[in-house]
C-alpha cells in the first residue's frame, strides 16, 4: 500500500489507527513443529529461512517483549566480513552475500549501505597482522585492500594521524562493509515469516522448559500457558545462559553489557565505517547526521541493558584522540545492550545434548552483522539436524574438544600499551 504526504500527516494525527498492522497478532497454538525463543533478529531470520528455504512453517517465535526491542534494535549496525580465521571468515562472507540481496529478497528497505569499512593500525606489528588478514580474507575470495598513511589520509582527513602515542600508520579497506537499518531488519524478517505462516507471539515469556521422562524437550512453559513443540530452539542473546538453565545446561558463555552512543546531528563528514586500532572503538554517520560510535564491553557480568560512567569516558576519550573535532559534538543519548560473550570470541551454532534442543548464542561484537547467516544457518541445522557447512565449527563442544576459534570479534589488537 502506498501513501501520499497528505495521508501520512493525517494517519499520524489520529494514532495511525487506519494502518494496517505488518504482522498477525496471533494466540499461541497448542503445538508447533519448531518453538524458537527469541524475537530479534536471529530469531526471526531463522523463522523467515525455515519458511522460505526449508518448507517448515508450524513455527512460532515467542518474544517475553515485542519483536526486535532487543540488541538487534540496540546496536551500532555496522556490517562487514572482514575475519581472518576458517571458522568465521566463510561464515560472515555469507552473512554478506545475504545483506547484498536482502532487500531484494524479503522485499523490505532495510537501508543497507555498504559504503566501506576501515581498520586502522598505528604500529609496524599490528600492519603486519592486518596484512594477515587481509591475505586470509583474499583466499576465501573477499576482497580487501592494505592502504597505507597518504591513502587513509586521502579519504579521511579529519582523523589525528600525529598522535604521539598512537599514530596512524594506515589501514585495511574492505570496500562491501558498511551499515544497515537495525530495527527495518527486524521488521523485515518478522513480516517475512509471518507471511510464510509463521506465528510472531509478543509479550510472552517463557518460564520453563519441559522434558519427558526421556530427556527430550516436550514444549515450554509461558506466561500465556504450555505450548507444545517437536523442536525448540534458542536464540536469546544475553539471556541464553538464562533460557540454557532451564533445560539444564551449564554453558560456556558470560553476558556482559555493550554500550553505543549517538551524537547529534551534524553535516555529512564521515562517509564510511571507521574502527580504530589503538583500542576497540568504531564509529560511523547515520543518515539523520548523527555519529553512532562504541567500543569495548563493560567488563563485568549484567543482564542490565545500561552501563556505567567508566565505559563512557573511556569510549568518549579514545573517540577524540581519533578525531578531534569530536570534543565539541554533544552526545544525544546512550544504551546497553546485553551480549553473551563466548569464551573465544566466536558463536555457536549447535544441537546441544537434549536431542530436539538446538543453540544459537556467543555472538561477542558480530550479532547484528552476522543476522542473515545465523538465521539461514541455525534454520539449516533446525531442518537437517546437520550442521550448515561455513558453521561447522561453531560448535558448543569446541572448548572441552581444545579446537577453539580464538578471534574475538574485534579482529586482532596486538598490546600497544
Amino acid at each position: 500500500m502506498r501513501y501520499s504526504a497528505l495521508s501520512i500527516f493525517r494517519q499520524a494525527l489520529s494514532g495511525n489507527r487506519n494502518w494496517a498492522p505488518m504482522w498477525r497478532e496471533p494466540q499461541p497454538k497448542p503445538h508447533y513443529d519448531v518453538i524458537i525463543v527469541g524475537g530479534g533478529g536471529h530469531g526471526l531470520s531463522t523463522a523467515y529461512y525455515l519458511a522460505k528455504e526449508f518448507g517448515i512453517t508450524n513455527v512460532a517465535v515467542i518474544e517475553k517483549g515485542y519483536l526486535g526491542g532487543g540488541n538487534v534494535g540496540r546496536n551500532t549496525t555496522i556490517i562487514r566480513s572482514n575475519y581472518m580465521l576458517e571458522g568465521n571468515e566463510p561464515f560472515y562472507e555469507l552473512s554478506m552475500k545475504l545483506w547484498e540481496g536482502l532487500e531484494q529478497d524479503f522485499n523490505y528497505n532495510a537501508m543497507v549501505s555498504q559504503r566501506g569499512i576501515v581498520n586502522l593500525f598505528h604500529t609496524d606489528g599490528q600492519r603486519d597482522a592486518y596484512a594477515r588478514r587481509g591475505n586470509a580474507m583474499m583466499m576465501h575470495g573477499v576482497a580487501a585492500e592494505l592502504l597505507d598513511r597518504e591513502q587513509v589520509r586521502s579519504m579521511m582527513p579529519y582523523l589525528n594521524f600525529n598522535h604521539a602515542r598512537f599514530p596512524i600508520l594506515g589501514g585495511l579497506l574492505q570496500k562491501r562493509g558498511g551499515t544497515a537499518r537495525h530495527d527495518a531488519v527486524a521488521w523485515g524478517y518478522g513480516r517475512g515469516a509471518d507471511e510464510r505462516g509463521v506465528d510472531l507471539i509478543q509479550h510472552c515469556e517463557v518460564t520453563g522448559i519441559r522434558r519427558d521422562e526421556l530427556g527430550q524437550v516436550t514444549g515450554v512453559e509461558t506466561t500465556k500457558g504450555f505450548i507444545g513443540c517437536n523442536k525448540l530452539a534458542l536464540a536469546t542473546a544475553g539471556h541464553t545462559s538464562v533460557t540454557g538453565k532451564m533445560a539444564g545446561l551449564d554453558l560456556p558463555i558470560e553476558t556482559h553489557v555493550l554500550q553505543a552512543f549517538v551524537s547529534e546531528g551534524i553535516k555529512p563528514v564521515i562517509d564510511n565505517v571507521i574502527t580504530y586500532g589503538a583500542g576497540h572503538f568504531y564509529i560511523s554517520q547515520s543518515d539523520k547526521g548523527g555519529l553512532v560510535f562504541g567500543a569495548d564491553i563493560d567488563y563485568y557480568s549484567s543482564y542490565a541493558q545500561r552501563g556505567n560512567l567508566a565505559t563512557v569516558e573511556h569510549t568518549i576519550e579514545e573517540g577524540v584522540s581519533l578525531i578531534p573535532g569530536l570534543s565539541r559534538v554533544r552526545v544525544l543519548r546512550a544504551w546497553g545492550g546485553a551480549m553473551d560473550m563466548s569464551m573465544d570470541g566466536s558463536p555457536i551454532i549447535d544441537r546441544t545434548p537434549i536431542d530436539n534442543l538446538y543453540l544459537n548464542c556467543g555472538w561477542c561484537y558480530g550479532g547484528f552483522k552476522a543476522t542473515p547467516a545465523s538465521g539461514f544457518c541455525f534454520a539449516h541445522l533446525i531442518a537437517k539436524n546437520e550442521a550448515h557447512p561455513v558453521a561447522r565449527l561453531l560448535r558448543l563442544d569446541r572448548f572441552e574438544r581444545g579446537f577453539a576459534v580464538d578471534e574475538g570479534g574485534k579482529g586482532p589488537q596486538p598490546n600497544l600499551h
